[in-house]
């Protein structure tokens, strides 16, 4: 290892000039995106609830009544079967995440003497500091608030919440309040949405010391002051919120910065420092600002940096639900792709590295939002499929667990694999823990029956199909999107109905076994690759950014090199045969991650340069969607920090592999913290010359150590430390 440490932070010697290069911190709850101006600072405020309501039919379409014609349809040949299984309605995307307003600090000039901004990883705080001035802002776990301190000599600042931000609709309907009181002042606004009564309202109390404080409508204006204190929450909410008591539960609030800080930093701070990456970088590197070590693609420091920023941005963006799209974080009202929760693939790469990362309070963000859909999902398999059970949705705002974003080239509503794919990070948490939460069980229970009642078609040869079947988000050549036995949709129906099977043993689990025993098992194709779809007569279409056939890689350990090496063969044939299509970062990660699962080191580091060199991330370490910074998304700043895992350390409940996929850029380096599946802490070093690895384990158990030099079995034994040393290359 080098003499210096990772950082755990970034910084800039610039405001931001873009929303999306500012400075982020959440609770998973509220999240700030603080641009850092001196002059004129501005914090842009989120919460997670804020979606626009809209004029769409959020029920899942009643096609129940026409599933057995349409399956008859499909197994008769009719490769388009599925076009016009719908109810009609066009087209409809969830309500889109919108950010709330922005509170802005308007000083006079001073020249931006000694300009900087930082943000601490280990703490969620921003700093801008600029002669002699210094800003504080980082969102509360412990008291779910937007807590900004600003101190400095005779401190003289404008203060109001402005919701004039990019694409807020015109017919918005907004309201400010402005009151003195004994602090400072209290400070509210209300914005009510178009054609109905939601709103939400944003509520500051301004506490200040020393100076004066006058009201200049819609805001105050601050002489003379020591230092200023903003306590800053936002609801959504239909009427109207009772702001006098909003300010009163602010003013409850500890009046002090330091202890406001130290109870949000013994949440945050535990969960953050759990795991660290070291990966011998270069100090100098390490000691630059985030924009320039971008432009240093092959640095380890900026690898490091990102590894921790992608555990920072997951963790802040998770509490009341995992992350968007955007993460927790938008400055504008016209986010793409509605900023929802899109369940077919990026929800669940975002948020891989969860279990293994100790990361639990991502986990448990994840489970809020499937329990809290479970009656949704019970609704769309009934009325789209005629069954028991749930199915989930690809996509969701967060309020409602519907189907109903699909047409006929996203025929979505035929998707059946979400629930497995959903509750998969919830059983690995489990795997993990050594715990099984009842609300998980539960669930896989219902996605047997759905799995139970939906599948009564045969082939020929005696097999269950999966009709109609949905490979996201992708269609066999010549053919169209609905199609049958999709290789994901097979997967995750042995999945699920196994993994329910173990949490119920008895009769249910024997049905439930039986029938995944009669599932087809995977299907190779003329080029030698693991087939997207599982029936004669469906050609592949390599050309996509999605691997959603490849399901049986990665996440579940259904194909793996140790147990199956035929199929893995033929999955990592259909891995080279994938190409990249638009070069969508999740693309290319999810790439990376069926490629480690595979021990080809070569191509993670190729799939980890297409991000790297492509101009994916933004000054704020937030990452986009299409290379050259193009659509703030977190997919890649997100699952960055899985895919450095997956190459380093894999597990289940029964294997452990070691160095699976080390690219050899990488030569010396250390990961500290890592939790296995069967219940271990794990700490990696390794150089050109060996590795070591320290096992923790926290229960007694057995497993099998898979590395370069082959297989050995490991007896572990609850507290005692297991160490190994190991060839590396």
């Amino acid at each position: 290892m080098t003499a210096s440490a990772p950082v755990h932070g970034t910084w800039e010697p610039r405001p931001a000039a873009r929303w999306e290069d500012a400075f982020l911190s959440g609770n998973g709850r509220h999240g700030a995106l603080v641009f850092g101006d001196p002059h004129a600072e501005r914090v842009v405020v989120t919460h997670h609830t804020l979606v626009r309501p809209g004029g769409r039919d959020p029920r899942p379409p009643r096609l129940a009544g026409d599933l057995p014609g349409l399956q008859d349809r499909l197994l008769a040949g009719d490769t388009r079967a599925a076009e016009d299984f719908t109810d009609g309605r066009p087209l409809q995307w969830v309500q889109p995440f919108h950010p709330a307003f922005q509170v802005r600090l308007a000083r006079p000039g001073d020249g931006g003497r000694d300009y900087r901004r930082d943000v601490d990883f280990t703490t969620g705080v921003v700093t801008t500091t600029c002669a002699g001035w210094a800003a504080r802002v980082f969102v509360s776990r412990a008291d779910d608030v937007i807590v900004q301190h600003v101190t400095g000599p005779g401190l003289s600042l404008d203060i109001d919440l402005d919701p004039r931000l990019p694409g807020a609709p015109a017919r918005l309907g907004i309201g400010h309040g402005a009151v003195l009181t004994p602090e400072g002042a209290l400070l509210s606004l209300r914005i009510r949405y178009p054609d109905g009564d939601r709103a939400c309202t944003g509520v500051t109390q301004v506490t200040v010391t020393g100076g004066t404080t006058a009201l200049v409508p819609p805001g105050v204006r601050i002489e003379g002051a020591r230092s200023v204190l903003l306590l800053t929450r936002v609801q959504r909410h239909t009427g109207e919120l009772d702001v006098v008591a909003e300010g009163r539960a602010l003013r409850d609030l500890p009046t002090e910065y330091d202890e406001l800080l130290d109870r949000h930093t013994a949440l945050h701070r535990t969960a953050y420092e759990r795991v660290t990456l070291d990966l011998a970088a270069d100090p100098a590197e390490r000691a630059l600002p985030g924009s320039e070590l971008l432009t240093r693609p092959r640095s380890a420091a900026l690898l490091e940096r990102l590894f921790a920023a992608g555990r920072y941005h997951l963790l802040s963006s998770s509490g009341l639900f995992p992350p968007r799209l955007t993460g927790l974080w938008t400055g504008d009202w016209n986010t793409a792709w509605s900023g929802a929760f899109t369940n077919d693939a990026n929800l669940n790469l975002q948020t891989a590295s969860a279990a293994a990362a100790a990361l639990p309070e991502v986990t448990e963000a994840l489970a809020n939002l499937v329990h809290r859909q479970l009656p949704d999902w019970r609704d769309n398999a009934r009325a789209i499929f005629g069954t028991r059970g749930a199915v989930a949705p690809a996509h969701t705002d967060g309020e409602s667990g519907h189907s109903y974003h699909y047409n006929r080239e996203y025929p979505l509503h035929l998707w059946t694999a979400g629930a497995d794919w959903l509750l998969k990070p919830l059983v690995d948490h489990d795997e993990t823990h050594g715990t099984r939460d009842p609300r998980t069980a539960a669930a896989l229970a219902e996605v047997a029956l759905f799995y139970e009642d939906f599948l009564t078609r045969t082939d020929e040869n005696g097999h269950l199909v999966v009709v109609p079947s949905y490979s996201p988000e992708n269609r066999p050549a010549g053919a169209s999107w609905g199609t049958i036995n999709a290789a994901m949709d097979l997967s995750a129906a042995r999945h699920a109905l196994r993994t329910a099977a173990a949490h119920h043993p008895g009769p249910d689990a024997d049905r439930w076994n039986a029938l995944a025993d009669r599932l087809p098992p995977h299907r190779i194709n003329e080029d030698g690759a693991l087939a997207e779809w599982a029936w004669p007569g469906l050609t592949d279409s390599y050309d996509h950014r999605h691997l959603s056939h490849l399901y049986g890689v990665w996440p579940l350990d259904e194909i793996t090199p140790y147990d199956s090496p035929e199929l893995a063969d033929a999955a990592h044939r259909a891995l080279e045969l994938r190409g990249a299509e638009n070069d969508s970062a999740h693309g290319h990660l999810h790439h990376a991650l069926v490629a480690a699962r595979l021990r080809d080191a070569d191509r993670v580091a190729h799939a980890l340069g297409q991000v790297l060199d492509g101009d994916f991330f933004h000054a704020s370490l937030m990452s986009a969607h299409y290379p050259k910074r193009d659509v703030y998304n977190a997919d890649a700043a997100h699952t960055l920090p899985a895919v450095l895992i997956e190459m380093l350390v894999q597990s289940t409940p029964d294997r452990l592999v070691l160095l699976p996929a080390l690219p050899a850029a990488y030569p010396g380096g250390a990961l500290r913290g890592v939790r296995t599946r069967f219940g271990a802490e794990l700490d990696l070093t390794w150089t050109r010359d060996g590795a070591t690895a320290v096992i923790r384990p926290g229960r007694t158990h057995r497993v099998e150590l898979r590395t370069s030099s082959g297989a050995e079995s490991l007896h572990l034994v609850a507290g005692e430390d297991h160490v190994l040393t190991l060839r590396t290359w």
